[in-house]
């Protein structure tokens, strides 16, 4: 009895349809496992791209934030410079004034001081006061630079003459017609104020990132560790090796960015134009990959877990339905081999048998007519994408499956470039918390609408445009199966439009605001009390401009407003709105100023313009200013009012002489 039961198990295993059963088994494991290794080897490096990329991202956008933070505090020495003369400079008492009098500047430095063009500090300002300190730094490379250049200069990291903590310091020239009387500089101390300060959000994702800042000698000027400051970032292990392959490569101070390599980490490093420093970026790829680590795990005890279930019941099935279709099976076989026809070859049967036969032979006969038409459609449909006049592509699960030559064209990449990459290879992500372009596709498919909108695409040499992207599914009950874009370079409707943007809010002979900008402006002040203030207001009007015009013609007359627009913003701060309000009257919306400010402002732009000489004939053609300054108060409750206020003082100076500054009440 039990030998005729290892016989029959004997002849089960021998047969076709057991080792059919075991080879589709044996497919299903190596299937799954390769799938399976493939899509996670290719989703490492997709996200370790995706990442290096991004991380490129981040070095830039830092490193244009410190540069435009260096800016901000070259700007505040430069607002001041004007207001220092050169009595004030020489006189103890007045310098001493002069420093209690500018707490904005001293806010934005650790310390602030006062030179000579002979090196001997005037004056210092910190967080302990006002002092005078016999401290000559005539050596001090930045200054001697600041001298021979009358440039504003960023030193390298140092040590501080006084504090002995490393610093970077920032020099302004003072200057009048006879030249350089003077030196005002800042410090900040990198040990207690890091350059980076808000410019990293610490909530972020990628917070464990290192962020660091160093010249072009590699000496570290911001560090989480502030104990490595002014140490070379060769110091650094997770730098090293990047810092060595950056020297090699020239030491380039790139504003766009680049990567460098560094064993088992991602280093991104961008230049910050100016000061020529470089932000340095790192995080490692063992970070970045633990998620798909975690993910390939758990990916292969569920693949094991169906490929045993799979594998069982495909042997009973297979087992139980392959009995009566050897003859079919074997015909099946063959059932796609293009070196027979699809109705030769079927057995004759009766029964379940000769009816599946039938279905099969008919299924052979309908895939060689399909076949045959889909070749014609994909024939068709290769010839219109070569000729569309726009670009086109089609994507099914977020990469891109067929693509048109002037998409290709329009991206500056080969078909081959293109074919299987996701789409995210050319799509600029969105900034701040604006939505993707999968969610917004998504939103508009599951509305039953096509996704129309204009994003920023990147070409394959790195450069940039706008495009208008028009996205539906191929089929609206089924979105799985792909979409269709098209994609229409915008770029110089864009300009266009922002042009004409510009023009609406501009006066054309200036280049100052216009009316409606001022009011708008105004507007905003006003309603944003207390919150706003303090603010003022500055009325210009241009006197004898009449004479000019009468004597000289209108494009004197345009010369010489453009000459006062150009006065007027050299007296200004860059955040301040000036604008022309109609005819030779001139308007100026000074934000987060005192009143006693805006009335010095008024009293240099009065000079500027009084020194405005336009050659005409044998002589010069020359106006005043009469200003009138209304700062903003609780009492103000309109537009109208503000102006009405600032014209009336503006008035008063008139009545008063001309050339003169009043202000209201």
């Amino acid at each position: 009895m039990k030998t005729d039961w290892l016989a029959r198990l004997e002849s089960a295993l021998g047969s076709l349809k057991a080792r059919i059963t075991m080879g589709g088994i044996l497919g299903l494991v190596l299937g799954i496992g390769l799938i399976t290794t493939v899509l996670v080897g290719r989703t490492e490096h997709d996200l370790l791209e995706s990442q290096r990329q991004r991380e490129l991202s981040e070095s830039v956008r830092t490193a244009a934030l410190l540069g435009h933070n260096v800016i901000q505090l070259q700007r505040v020495l430069e607002s001041v410079t004007a207001m220092l003369d050169e009595p004030t400079l020489h006189d103890p008492a007045a310098l001493k004034a002069f420093m209690q009098n500018k707490p904005v500047m001293r806010n934005f430095f650790a310390t602030v001081y006062v030179a000579t063009p002979d090196g001997q500090v005037r004056i210092v300002a910190d967080e302990k006061g006002l002092s005078w300190p016999t401290l000559n730094i005539r050596d001090r490379q930045y200054f001697g630079l600041t001298l021979a250049e009358g440039r504003p200069t960023v030193s390298t990291a140092l040590r501080g003459s006084i504090s002995g903590e490393p610093i970077v310091a920032f020099t302004q020239p003072v200057r009048n017609a006879n030249g350089i009387y003077g030196v005002l500089g800042g410090t900040l101390r990198l040990s207690s104020r890091d350059l980076l300060d808000g410019l990293v959000d610490a909530q972020e994702s990628d917070a464990s990132s290192l962020i660091v800042v160093t010249d072009t000698q590699g000496l570290v000027l911001a560090h989480p560790d502030r104990k490595k400051l002014l140490h070379s970032i060769s110091d650094e292990p997770r730098l090293a090796q990047a810092f060595k392959a950056w020297q090699a490569s020239g030491a380039p101070i790139e504003p766009q960015g680049v990567l460098l390599p560094q064993a088992h980490e991602i280093v991104s490093a961008a230049g910050v134009p100016g000061p020529d420093w470089i932000v340095w970026r790192e995080r490692s790829e063992a970070e970045v990959l633990a998620p798909v680590k975690a993910a390939r795990e758990q990916a292969m005890v569920w693949a094991g877990s169906l490929v045993a279930v799979l594998s069982a019941g495909l042997f009973l099935i297979l087992w139980w339905l392959l009995q009566p279709l050897t003859l079919l099976e074997r015909r099946a076989q063959h059932m796609f081999d293009s070196g027979m026809k699809a109705e030769d070859g079927w057995p004759n049967a009766d029964g379940e048998i000769g009816n599946l036969g039938k279905v099969l032979r008919q299924v052979g006969i309908q895939r060689a007519g399909l076949e045959q038409l889909n070749s014609e459609m994909i024939s068709k449909l290769r010839s219109v994408m070569r000729a569309a006049p726009i670009g086109i592509a089609f994507v099914r699960d977020r990469r891109f499956e067929l693509v048109s030559d002037e998409l290709c064209r329009m991206l500056a990449y080969t078909a081959d470039d293109l074919l299987g990459q996701p789409v995210d290879l050319i799509v600029v992500p969105p900034e701040n918390d604006q939505p993707d372009l999968a969610s917004l596709e998504k939103e508009a498919f599951a509305s039953g609408n096509s996704y129309v909108g204009e994003r920023r695409m990147r070409r394959g040499d790195a450069s940039r445009f706008w495009a208008r992207l028009r996205s539906r599914p191929v089929d609206a009950a089924q979105t799985d199966l792909g979409s269709i874009w098209t994609l229409v370079n915008i770029e110089e409707q864009r300009n266009a439009r922002r042009a004409l943007e510009w023009s609406a809010a501009h006066d054309g002979l200036t280049g100052l605001a216009n009316r409606q900008r001022f009011d708008q402006q105004a507007q905003r002040l006003i309603g944003a009390r207390p919150g706003s203030l303090p603010a003022a207001l500055v009325f210009i009007d241009l006197d004898h401009f009449k004479a000019v015009n009468d004597t000289a013609g209108h494009l004197s007359g345009d010369a010489m407003l453009r000459a006062a627009a150009a006065a007027i913003m050299s007296r200004v701060r860059s955040g301040d709105l000036a604008a022309r309000i109609g005819g030779d009257e001139f308007a100026l919306l000074l934000e987060q100023c005192s009143h006693e400010a805006a009335v010095g402002v008024a009293e240099d732009i009065v000079a500027s313009i009084s020194a405005i000489a336009l050659p005409w004939l044998s002589g010069s053609l020359q106006v005043g200013a009469s200003i009138g300054v209304a700062s903003l108060t609780p009492e103000i409750d309109s537009v109208d009012a503000w102006v009405e206020a600032a014209d009336a003082a503006c008035y008063a100076a008139k009545a008063a002489g001309r050339g003169v500054v009043r202000v209201g009440r």
